[in-house]
């Protein structure tokens, strides 16, 4: 069967050039939106030029041009967004339903995924704030998706693991501790920790398979799934070092 053209946006972000490199390895056609503002920014260009130089093709686009926006988007079959949340929140927002209305306007795509990646936003009604607004935003752009009869695959990764192994699952630093650990309640709540190249592969070989149109793909390695104990007691094995743990009771963390 002959692979979809994908276009990745986003792809010089954090999640973005994982995808584009599963996207290249797997064989499938990539073009990569090259937005003006990156111009400005070495580290982008290089990556945009790496991509280049394995095969991907650059596709010169505005999300602020529809015209041009909807040209990228008809030369391709799939469109997957990887537009980084370190954008200022409600920025992303709209720059996601701009790329939705120029995927409306073509009527060409055949899949569109969405840059969500964590926690499926359907099942995060019982979240708080501040952090609920981003799960409500998530669930206004599904429904913009589904009200245009765009199809589509949402990825569900639960927790990168690079945000949260390396420091055991602490808040505020990416480090691993040298004495002390902060443990969040009891510390036996079950997290899922899921590498990144490993969601950008699954991202990419879900385009063509029709058993996940219009779903949710969760991403859920049993291997994966520990407790911040269990993660600590890792941790430990392989460093040597016994790390102090501090209970940080469920009220208290909440404040």
């Amino acid at each position: 069967m002959e692979k979809s053209k994908v276009l990745v946006v986003g792809g010089t972000g954090f999640v973005g050039r994982r995808i584009v490199v599963a996207s290249l390895a797997l064989g499938y056609p990539t073009f990569v939106l090259m937005r003006p503002e990156i111009s400005l920014d070495v580290d982008k260009v290089q990556a945009l030029l790496s991509f280049k130089a394995q095969g991907a093709r650059l596709v010169e686009a505005s999300l602020d041009d529809r015209a041009r926006l909807v040209a990228a988007v008809r030369q391709v079959d799939v469109v997957v967004s990887a537009l980084s949340g370190t954008h200022h929140r409600s920025q992303t927002v709209l720059l996601q339903h701009k790329l939705v209305e120029a995927i409306k306007e073509a009527g060409n795509i055949k899949r569109f995924i969405p840059s969500e990646f964590g926690t499926d936003p359907s099942r995060m009604g019982h979240a708080l704030e501040p952090g609920r607004v981003i799960f409500e935003e998530k669930m206004e752009l599904r429904r913009a998706i589904e009200a245009a009869k765009i199809p589509h695959t949402y990825i569900s990764a639960n927790c990168f693991a690079a945000y949260f192994c390396p420091n055991l699952a602490q808040m505020g630093t990416l480090l691993p501790p040298k004495d002390k650990v902060r443990v969040y309640g009891d510390g036996n709540v079950k997290v899922i920790f899921v590498d990144e190249d490993d969601v950008a592969t699954y991202t990419i070989k879900s385009l063509d398979d029709p058993r996940t149109l219009n779903k949710t793909i969760y991403l859920r390695p049993p291997e994966n799934i520990l407790t911040q104990n269990e993660l600590i007691a890792k941790w430990e094995k392989l460093s040597g070092n016994v790390i102090e743990k501090i209970y940080i009771p469920v009220d208290e963390w909440l404040q």
